[in-house]
């Protein structure tokens, strides 16, 4: 700081002298036949020229002089300027500013380089530019500022300016971080109603627990202290409090550094009940629809989440008639005599609107096809609330962001337009796997697979996978294309070739199995879509020791080589609000097979539906069943290759991956033609993590079972055969994918069952 000082002074000084020394050696004026320029190394003497206030030709005096020396100043590249007259020649001498060569980083833990570059070159402080001693100081309080904003407040920073060749500098930021600022303490004072342990668990702050590591709760923020007194004043406003109010808040960092003490004094006052409602202003002559809308109950006490809600519902149907900037104020009459409340909602539906332009922001690597491609709200037509919000939720259902969420915007000048802003979050979409093992039977197997929901930001989704084990090798490839016409018909193409073998022994089986699909996906309605397809399907059984019994059957009926020509029809119905963390909506699917030609001929189908119930912000209901039923065609047995199996997560968790359903006499499960699943979860935020929905734990029931070869329903079949169990899990939105482990006890087992208490997998729903 005192260098930095002393600097801006010798330049003040410098400049002041220059100016002091072109007054006192003054000058006759003269016309000036050259004009030449010394002391420049980078700078390009047209810059200099350009900035100068007199050309040749032009009379040159003392006062030309001054603003010739301010606007070279001006430009900031030069450290020293003088002028000096030789003749009737001006001679500008100049000497440059050091230029910035690199600009390094030492001990910053906490931020990526890449962050602070960008914070520094944001005050001025980049590579290729002009140095200059009093941007340290700026670019230090930058960094500081930067730290204090992740709750290091005992950051120090250290600047080296180091001179090289050529008038060039290297900057060298040393960074001693220190420990970061921690909560301490949290006080409400002026609670009188509810105690402040109750208050107290509202916040996402908190003082620290055993997964404050990764939660970082314990770190003060003030963008989370304000969430936090928002949701401490909803509380009580929802709880007829109607004149709550903050009074202060008190931020205190102790001496250390390190320990942050916070203090809110707040008031609570009295509480009141609802005792009327009424409805003022225009209502486009549908009162009545307007008051069915309204969710505030007389009697009742006064809860804003309510008034929220109901003022909403408001908004959002007159934007369904186009009335984008519809206000709707709710005014509370108090009767402080009796603590009563009659509210007036005053509706002003202003003027009616249409969307002029729909922006995309945030999509770094998405293009805005794939978000456009969404929207069932068109530019240039009526703004209509419902089909912004659809438009909202099928934006969040791709699954390819973080954030999704629409804001509107008046066009200037133009009252009777908007512009819609979809900003988005993007997040990783792929996943990538990669193993190897060796073996004496199987020799050096080597496993890979890639996944990318969203290849190259084009919304298509690529999918590939393949395995060189001798005992099982694996090639499958498979995309979609969810826009495959311009009207949203989706296409899908599978392919596979997959062997596999007991051991890697000419003397036993193998089963040698190959086909491709192509889907398409027709979009019915908004929510509806309808799926047809055909597929190929060969399997060629290899003979030799240890074929099971159930291969021999299949032999026998099929014979070694056999291949089927499936055609597929699908409908599913999605209404979630969210692909990966949904919190409430409904999903539905059925799918049914049908083999028409070939040596194997069946049908399976399935039906599956989820629904998502939300409880309140932080607890939800999940619930999952799924029906299966396959039968052959013709007087030949169901095909083994084409059975179902249970158990594991994603079926009834607790038992054995697959194990469910007849048995032969081995032991190994056979799968079954019938399969019936239920799950039922409640989700709940994971202890530490605060309402952060890609880290929950949950508690589950699942129930379910496989039918033998005879068909029917698993849960028709035999009643009694019903496996349960339940348990608890945790489920983490991960980098890899959706991750789940659970914990289960069966409930309901056999003898012959094979339980696995402890499941992991990534990729699974329920």
């Amino acid at each position: 700081m005192q260098f930095n000082r002393f600097y801006l002074r010798t330049v003040s000084t410098v400049a002041s002298l220059a100016l002091m020394v072109s007054t006192v050696w003054a000058v006759s004026p003269f016309t000036v036949r050259d004009i030449r320029i010394e002391g420049l190394q980078r700078v390009e003497s047209g810059t200099v020229f350009v900035s100068l206030p007199v050309r040749v030709g032009d009379v040159y005096n003392d006062e030309k002089g001054s603003a010739a020396i301010r606007a070279l100043f001006d430009l900031g590249l030069f450290k020293d300027v003088r002028i000096e007259v030789s003749g009737d020649v001006l001679v500008i001498v100049v000497e440059e500013r050091p230029t910035i060569a690199t600009v390094d980083f030492v001990g910053t833990k906490e931020f990526d380089k890449e962050v602070l570059v960008k914070a520094l070159r944001d005050v001025g402080l980049a590579d290729g530019r002009p140095f200059d001693k009093a941007q340290l100081d700026r670019a230090e309080q930058e960094l500081k500022r930067q730290y204090i904003n992740r709750s290091l407040y005992a950051a120090e920073v250290v600047t080296t300016v180091t001179p090289i060749e050529r008038n060039r500098v290297n900057l060298t930021f040393t960074v001693v971080e220190g420990e970061p600022a921690k909560i301490s303490e949290i006080r409400i004072v002026g609670n009188q109603v509810f105690n402040e342990s109750t208050l107290r668990k509202l916040f996402d702050l908190d003082t620290g627990g055993w997964l404050s590591w990764y939660t970082k709760s314990d770190r003060y923020a003030r963008a989370k202290l304000n969430a936090d007194i928002e949701t401490l004043r909803s509380y009580y406003l929802t709880r007829g409090y109607l004149e709550f109010r903050v009074d202060s808040t008190q931020v205190a960092i102790l001496p250390n550094k390190t320990d942050i003490a916070i203090t809110i004094n707040i008031t609570e006052g009295e509480r009141f009940v609802v005792s009327g409602v009424k409805l003022e202003g225009n209502f486009l002559g549908k009162d009545e629809e307007f008051k069915s809308l309204v969710t505030i109950r007389p009697g009742q006490a006064y809860n804003a989440d309510d008034v929220t809600v109901t003022t909403k519902a408001f908004t959002d149907y007159f934007g369904n008639f186009g009335y984008a900037f519809a206000r709707i104020e709710a005014r509370p009459e108090l009767d402080r005599a009796s603590n009563r409340v009659a509210l007036v909602l005053q509706a002003d539906p202003s003027r009616r609107a249409y969307v002029r332009r729909i922006n995309v922001a945030g999509n770094s690597r998405t293009r805005d096809l794939v978000v456009r491609r969404e929207f069932r709200q068109l530019e240039a037509s009526w703004y209509d609330g419902d089909k912004i919000k659809l438009s909202r939720d099928r934006v969040d259902r791709l699954g390819y962001f973080k954030e999704v969420g629409v804001e509107t915007q008046e066009v200037p000048g133009s009252p009777d337009q908007v512009d819609l802003t979809v900003n988005v979050v993007d997040k990783p979409t792929g996943s990538l796997t990669l193993g190897a093992g060796f073996s004496t039977a199987d020799g050096l197997g080597i496993s890979f697979g890639v996944k990318q929901d969203n290849a190259f930001g084009s919304g298509n989704s690529l999918g590939f996978q393949f395995n060189t084990s001798k005992l099982n090798r694996v090639f499958a490839l498979n995309t979609v294309d969810p826009y495959f016409t311009a009207d949203g018909v989706s296409r899908a193409l599978d392919v596979y070739y997959r062997t596999s073998s007991p051991y890697q022994d000419q003397s036993y089986y193998q089963v040698q199995s190959s086909g491709g699909s192509i889907r398409f996906g027709v979009p019915f309605t908004a929510s509806d879509t309808v799926y047809f397809g055909a597929g190929f399907e060969k399997t060629v059984i290899v003979p030799g020791t240890l074929l099971p019994f159930s291969y021999m059957r299949y032999i026998d009926q099929y014979g070694y080589d056999s291949f089927g020509l499936p055609l597929i029809a699908a409908w599913a119905r999605d209404s979630r609000d969210s692909a990966l963390a949904p919190n409430s909506g409904r999903l539905m699917r059925a799918n049914a097979e049908w083999s028409v030609a070939g040596q194997v001929r069946y049908i399976r189908a399935t039906y599956q539906q989820q629904e998502f119930i939300p409880l309140n912000k932080q607890f939800t209901i999940a619930l999952n069943g799924e029906v299966d039923l396959g039968a052959v065609v013709g007087d030949r047995t169901y095909p083994v290759f084409k059975t179902y199996y249970g158990g594991g997560l994603g079926s009834v968790r607790g038992f054995e991956q697959g194990s469910l359903g007849p048995k032969d006499a081995t032991g190994i499960a056979l799968g079954g033609t019938g399969r019936t699943i239920f799950n039922a979860e409640l989700q709940a935020p994971f202890p530490g993590s605060g309402n952060d929905r890609t880290l929950r734990m949950y508690a589950f029931f699942d129930a379910g079972n496989v039918s033998g070869p005879d068909g029917g329903l698993a849960i028709n079949a035999d009643a009694n055969s019903l496996r349960s169990s339940v348990g608890i899990g945790v489920s983490w939105i991960s980098p890899m994918g959706p991750l789940r482990l659970a914990f289960a006890k069966p409930l309901r087992k056999f003898e012959s069952d094979k339980i696995q208490p402890m499941q992991f997998q990534i990729g699974t729903t329920f």
